[in-house]
């Protein structure tokens, strides 16, 4: 229990007081001790036997002497107990001081190493802001060159790929997506796009004949390279190579066997065998 300085200061102008009552009684028993002396001193031509008057004041005398010596024994004791109380309590504040201090002390230890580790924080986060802003330059280049890429995609690619590439950011344009997420959609868009180069795949789309015509055609494509296409009859074909506007599809009816062989190879609807196929490098 915490003490605080006015109960001290109660304490220490009680003592006070029982201090002045210590001097009242001092002066008390002084002035019975000058009549008791008085009444017993010889008066001039009187004889020495006292009268019963004076005998009586005197033992009234001393009867008050004594009370009032015990009344002194009495505030000592009790001035003594509360002497040793407040010493106690003195010794509990200063007890309770010394733990605040030591307290305030370590506190004031945590505040500094806390304005360490902050300035620490601080200094971090300058350095990683400065990677974001050069991540985020590089990323933005990156999705640039990525919807660049989807442009020369075929066009079930492209489809397959949509979800992700409708959600990288044109040019100048802004976008609420973290850093993070802009970098799984491209992430995710090049693997599928390295997936179907790695690959020979055949799908089936709609050509346009140059007499206006449009015919369906099975379309064999080799990774992002090269592709063929033929039709269901064998007499329309044609050669297709990715450019930087999209697919550019030349007709080879000439090679319409051949290329219709390499499908039915890929299908496993013919042995496996060498075929000679055309090829455009540009």
């Amino acid at each position: 229990m915490l003490l605080d300085n006015e109960s001290i200061d109660n304490k220490k102008h009680l003592n006070s007081r029982r201090k002045q009552k210590f001097g009242f009684y001092r002066f008390a028993i002084s002035s019975l001790l000058l009549i008791v002396c008085v009444c017993l001193l010889p008066r001039g031509a009187m004889s020495a036997d006292k009268s019963p008057v004076e005998i009586e004041q005197t033992q009234a005398a001393l009867e008050e002497y004594v009370k009032i010596r015990q009344m002194i024994s009495k505030e000592k004791k009790q001035l003594a107990l509360d002497k040793e109380m407040l010493n106690e309590q003195i010794d509990l504040v200063q007890r309770e001081i010394d733990l605040l201090k030591e307290k305030i002390k370590t506190a004031n230890e945590n505040i500094v190493e806390a304005d360490k580790q902050r300035v620490g924080m601080i200094e971090e986060e300058e350095k990683l802001k400065l990677a974001s802003d050069s991540l985020s330059s590089i990323l933005a280049k990156l999705e640039q060159r990525t919807l660049q890429l989807v442009i020369q995609l075929p066009d079930d690619l492209k489809f397959n790929v949509k979800i992700l590439s409708d959600q990288i950011p044109q040019a100048g344009k802004g976008t609420k997506l973290t850093m993070s997420q802009r970098f799984q959609n491209v992430v995710g868009l090049l693997n599928a796009v390295g997936k179907f180069n790695r690959e020979i795949s055949d799908t089936i789309e709609n050509r346009d004949l140059p007499n206006g015509d449009r015919v369906e055609v099975t379309v064999m494509y080799i990774g992002l390279g090269q592709a063929y296409y033929a039709s269901a009859n064998g007499k329309v074909a044609g050669i297709g190579r990715a450019t930087k506007d999209g697919w550019v599809w030349t007709p080879a009816n000439e090679s319409a066997e051949h290329i219709v062989n390499a499908i039915k190879i890929l299908n496993n609807e013919k042995m496996a065998a060498f075929v000679q196929l055309p090829v455009e490098i540009k």
